[in-house]
């Protein structure tokens, strides 16, 4: 019984110190970061976006589908921040809501492209030989596609609608994310722990979900990290063009759309939806800078 009591006391101390560690490490991290003055611009821009987006019913009072053709075409004023579009609707609410769809629908297909590319990358590089030439040379066909031609094609065959923009976005960024995940499988699998976790019989499923996966985290987050600015333009491109979020739901591509036929005579309507997407792909390029620099353990010095 005192044996078998010091044998969970020895477990949790290793237990608790393997936290100790980790906890460490991120701290860590999140110091390198705070000495990263582009990265951390980059998180501010984007924290301030998200805030912004997800929090709309706090800084806005208004509807967005609300119309009011007497006030159209109103510039910035107290009462409208960004004035109001050719219905009379608000611009400032119109530019939060549609920052929630655009985020939303950019973090959907980084999570889809995310989920298939991790899968086929762990399993060609994990298993290499005819699997890996296999994938790898089907993916290299979606990547001779270019990205907008291949977004535009699935969205025009599913349709309109964030889940389905989502989808349409998601397929070209399947082949970067398996490309990713195979180079970093072939630089772990040959390490020792692997070696040792295959010598002690384990199964190829535990080996990697238990001592390959954790350990791409680093890359995976700063790759999805970068995928959501390009996501994000894209997403923009499709509504612009009318194949992606269709009114009278908002959405910074087709407010862009909604308004270019006044660009020369009313200058809010174009200027402050391209703001919000320029700064939005420009902060979360800064912050997936900063954050792979800060996860770098080479630059740890």
């Amino acid at each position: 019984m005192f044996l078998f009591s010091n044998k969970k006391q020895d477990k949790l101390a290793r237990d608790m110190a393997e936290i100790a560690k980790k906890k460490s490490q991120w701290g860590d991290v999140w110091k390198r970061l705070l000495r990263s003055k582009l990265g951390m611009l980059g998180f501010v821009i984007c924290l301030v976006l998200v805030v912004l987006s997800v929090g709309a019913p706090l800084f806005t009072s208004q509807d967005y589908a609300f119309q009011n053709p007497t006030i159209k075409h109103s510039y910035p004023s107290a009462q409208h921040l960004f004035g109001t579009d050719n219905f009379g609707r608000d611009i400032w609410t119109r530019l939060l809501y549609g920052g929630r769809i655009s985020l939303m629908v950019s973090l959907i297909a980084v999570l889809i492209s995310s989920v298939f590319g991790i899968t086929l990358g762990a399993i060609a590089g994990y298993f290499g030989g005819v699997i890996d030439i296999t994938v790898t040379r089907i993916l290299d066909v979606l990547m001779a596609v270019p990205s907008i031609l291949m977004a535009i094609a699935i969205s025009a065959s599913l349709g309109g609608g964030p889940i389905n923009t989502a989808i349409a976005i998601s397929v070209s960024g399947i082949p970067h994310s398996m490309r990713l995940m195979r180079s970093t499988v072939l630089s772990i699998k040959t390490n020792e722990f692997v070696e040792a976790a295959r010598a002690t019989g384990s199964k190829h499923l535990r080996i990697i979900f238990v001592h390959i996966l954790p350990n791409t985290f680093a890359p995976l987050l700063v790759n999805s990290t970068l995928l959501i600015g390009g996501n994000i333009m894209a997403i923009s491109g499709l509504s612009f063009i009318g194949l992606g979020v269709q009114p009278p739901t908002p959405e910074w591509g087709s407010i862009l759309a909604a308004g270019r036929q006044y660009i020369r005579e009313f200058w809010p309507i174009i200027v402050f939806p391209s703001m919000c997407i320029i700064l939005t792909v420009f902060g979360f390029n800064l912050f997936g800078d900063g954050l792979r620099d800060a996860l770098d353990p080479r630059l740890k010095d």
